[in-house]
């Protein structure tokens, strides 16, 4: 079945940087668009990026400039870069296989303190 694990997550400071990973399995990886998404505390699912199968990105305009997604479908493995991260970036990040955010792994905490 379909497996999505996020890792590096952490804390981090105003900014700082972080590089997130998802390792996908139980489907072909390279011919799904990808999507990282994130739930800051007490608020809702929010789209952050979209990868295609082409490798061509989108972004919200909240991380765009500083958030950089990729895709190395012969290791079948999700990143998003995160640069001059913000308090606002604070949140669990999720990656999915869908645009709505339903079928996605665990999640990695990302908090972004001094």
């Amino acid at each position: 079945q379909v497996q999505l694990v996020e890792s590096g997550g952490g804390l981090v400071q105003p900014g700082g940087s972080l590089r997130l990973s998802c390792a996908a399995s139980g489907f072909s990886f390279r011919n799904f668009w990808m999507y990282w998404w994130r739930q800051a505390p007490g608020k809702g699912l929010e789209w952050v990026s979209t990868i295609d199968i082409s490798g061509s990105t989108y972004y919200a305009d909240s991380v765009k400039g500083r958030f950089t997604i990729s895709r190395d479908n012969g290791k079948n493995t999700l990143s998003l870069q995160m640069n001059s991260l913000k308090s606002d970036d604070t949140a669990v990040y999720y990656c999915a296989q869908d645009k709505f955010g339903t079928v996605r792994g665990q999640g990695t905490q990302v908090t972004v303190s001094s």
